[in-house]
């Protein structure tokens, strides 16, 4: 039984190879989770440039960035090329709370970690109330405040 060519589901393939790598370089599958008092964030980008990641925070917009060059060898006819080269980007609106100031970065094995605290102000903290005409104590972290 012969295989008939069928020049349209060629197309389609070929433009479903096409349109899945540049949805590739445009995504960084990442996790997100609670650890204690952080946020932990761990993003891949396997093979980019570590040299080329930026992260940069502004009012409560985190964005990432970084580069993955393209191979360029010379004189090479390639049978398969899906990984996507270029820039990967990605922002993140954060909720207030956290300490942008003190974020911690780490880039291991083609993964981002972000390592983000919550903000002392947002820490859950316990409110004494004593009885009768006795001073309130407000504790925060260790300090107490003593109202009359």
């Amino acid at each position: 039984m012969a295989t008939r060519f069928d020049p349209f589901r060629e197309m389609d393939r070929l433009m479903g190879q096409v349109l899945a790598s540049d949805r590739a370089a445009a995504t960084m599958p990442m996790d997100l989770y609670r650890s204690g008092d952080h946020y932990v964030l761990n993003v891949d980008l396997p093979g980019a440039d570590p040299g080329s990641i930026d992260i940069s925070v502004e009012d409560r917009t985190l964005t990432i960035r970084a580069q993955r060059s393209a191979r360029t060898e010379q004189d090479v006819q390639w049978l398969a090329k899906e990984r996507p080269a270029g820039t990967y980007a990605r922002q993140l609106t954060v909720g207030r709370g956290l300490d942008l100031d003190a974020i911690a970065a780490t880039y291991d094995d083609g993964v981002l970690t972000l390592t983000i605290p919550v903000a002392e102000e947002a820490k859950p903290r316990r409110i004494e109330v004593q009885r009768g005409g006795s001073a309130t104590a407000i504790e925060s972290s260790g300090t107490a405040v003593t109202a009359s």
